[in-house]
């Protein structure tokens, strides 16, 4: 049997090295996180308590919650409950990713509300064995095969080195309340195949199996480790350059370096396809890569990695609408400093000519316009090559256009003469 002593010190130990900070419990009623809500208890940290109520299981949910209520009122601990409604909408798919989707958006709520430095998780050791079998299946890299994380993104799990085993011998010493989920038992899920079906054999082959594996899994997060450190300093070292948004490195160099290598460092921008590997290493000059954090370009023998600004909590649109102050057009900060680069430009349009409000937005296919001082209309496509701009530069271009979608000029390159004033009295005056 483990004493309170060794839960105890293992759970300080974690959280010592965040300092004092407040917490939120996910509290289900199970044996693993009322322990959890327990051992918090009577360690005396700051902590509030959340639980959900997905009413799947009827009255034996509603038991839960009281159990859950019940300790949080014995002991004076703040208690946040969400019950799950029609409202929800109830997936037909994995009922599994729609739960866990819902309660952790309660949770950030909550923490976010009450202002709570971290999220508390009940996640033990087999719990981890059968996260690692899931991701060994799934063929994930050595990120997948280290399992679940200690602490990661704000959420900190310190049971993950003690099997359920010992913590129901733990509850039953310490004469600590909980329920079991019956549905656990079932095997509907993948994870109860695994826990029922998988799990007990290899005990069988070895009983000291799951103490093994805790120890496999510790080395394999040191080399994790060790390798996320190597990919910094390899990323160093492919680096043409850098700057807030942008990285960029040598293509053929990244291209002669280890699969492994080549795979975590574009994992580092989100681009975690394996087959997104092979397309980058035999994608021509102009082709782009998206996903929801980093856009890919490839510029010869560039790989270049643009982050998507936010503006606030909100991405970067590619149309924004603009203010007139005085008959000034005035263009965003961010933009300025985007462009400046390209030059300057003192533009006087005739206010009678467009139709307000003005915008700027990205090049669209097909996209003309009339420069002026030149004879006839042009596409911005070939403008852009005879300006002789790189890929690069021209994701950095801006069209100034009117509330019809006509282009008043390419930023800060040539505005369209269709549009522009020799009258004082009329006129808007862009300046950068």
């Amino acid at each position: 049997m483990l004493s309170l002593l060794k839960f105890q010190n293992a759970l300080e130990q974690l959280l010592n090295q965040l300092q004092q900070k407040t917490y939120l419990l996910a509290v289900s009623g199970g044996v693993d996180s009322m322990v959890l809500a327990d051992l918090f208890q009577v360690s005396g940290f700051d902590f509030h308590i959340a639980h959900v109520n997905y009413h799947l299981r009827n009255e034996d949910s509603n038991l839960d919650q009281k159990l859950v209520s019940d300790f949080c009122q014995k002991h004076k601990i703040p208690f946040h409950l969400y019950e799950i409604s029609q409202k929800d909408n109830q997936s037909e798919n994995s009922i599994q990713n729609w739960a866990r989707e819902l309660r952790y958006r309660f949770f950030r709520e909550i923490q976010e509300k009450e202002n709570l430095d971290f999220l508390v998780t009940a996640h033990h050791l087999n719990d981890q064995l059968e996260t690692f079998i899931i991701n060994l299946s799934k063929a994930s890299g050595i990120r997948g095969l280290s399992g679940i994380p200690k602490n990661e993104n704000g959420i900190i799990r310190p049971l993950l080195d003690f099997s359920k085993d010992e913590i129901y011998d733990f509850a039953k010493q310490n004469q600590i309340e909980f329920r079991e989920d019956k549905s656990n038992q079932k095997t509907d899920y993948l994870r109860n195949k695994i826990r029922h079906n998988i799990v007990p054999e290899l005990k069988k082959i070895n009983a000291d199996f799951l103490t093994n594996f805790s120890r496999s899994i510790n080395y394999i997060n040191q080399t994790k480790d060790f390798i996320d450190q190597s990919v910094d300093e390899k990323i160093e070292i492919l680096k043409i350059d850098s700057r807030a948004n942008q990285f960029i490195i040598n293509k053929q160099k990244f291209s002669e370096e280890p699969e492994l290598i080549r795979y975590e460092i574009l994992k580092r921008f989100g681009f975690t396809d394996d087959n997104e590997m092979q397309k980058v290493l035999t994608a021509q000059t102009g082709s782009s890569f998206f996903n929801p954090g980093f856009q890919l370009i490839i510029n010869r023998n560039e790989l270049i990695f643009i982050k998507k600004l936010e503006v606030g909590n909100e991405k970067l649109e590619l149309s924004i609408s603009l203010k007139i102050v005085e008959n000034e057009i005035i263009i965003p900060e961010y933009i300025k400093n985007e462009i400046k680069t390209f030059g300057n430009c003192f533009w006087k349009f005739d206010k009678q000519k467009v139709q307000l409000p003005l915008k700027l937005r990205k090049k669209q296919e097909g996209d003309v316009f009339f420069p002026i001082g030149m004879i006839g209309k042009k596409k911005i496509s070939k403008f852009f090559k005879d300006e002789k701009l790189s890929i690069l530069a021209k994701q950095k271009i801006w069209l100034l256009s009117d509330a019809d979608e006509r282009i008043l000029g390419v930023l800060p390159f040539r505005q369209d003469g269709r549009y522009s004033s020799d009258n004082s009295e009329t006129e808007l005056i862009l300046k950068l």
